[in-house]
């Protein structure tokens, strides 16, 4: 079962940045959350990084298989290395491979 997202980062910003709720580009955001992509878009349009909590997140991110494969469709798309893409996107090398290996009768 999948949070609904929507309603998380609502109440969220309802409760600790009600003026953010004003945006029209936020509110905008708030409607397509389909995707981990969409997701973590808001989430910096959101909230300032820090150094340390960026090396945090990217620890903690996980994707949906949409995501997975619109990176590997654009990466074989343009061509792109992995090593090009891991550090565009900062996610492993390794991560990117067992991907391919994962979805390569989808490519």
């Amino acid at each position: 079962m999948r949070p609904n997202y929507h309603k998380i980062y609502h109440d969220l910003l309802n409760i600790k940045y009600p003026e953010k709720l004003e945006c029209p580009k936020i509110r905008e955001q708030l409607q397509k959350l389909n995707s981990t992509e969409e997701i973590l878009k808001l989430n910096e349009s959101l909230f300032k990084t820090t150094h340390e909590t960026a090396k945090t997140n990217q620890q903690l991110k996980t994707y949906d298989k949409k995501t997975m494969l619109k990176l590997l469709k654009y990466q074989k798309k343009h061509g792109l290395s992995t090593s090009y893409m891991s550090r565009k996107h900062k996610i492993s090398r390794t991560t990117f491979s067992k991907w391919k290996k994962i979805f390569e009768k989808d490519l």
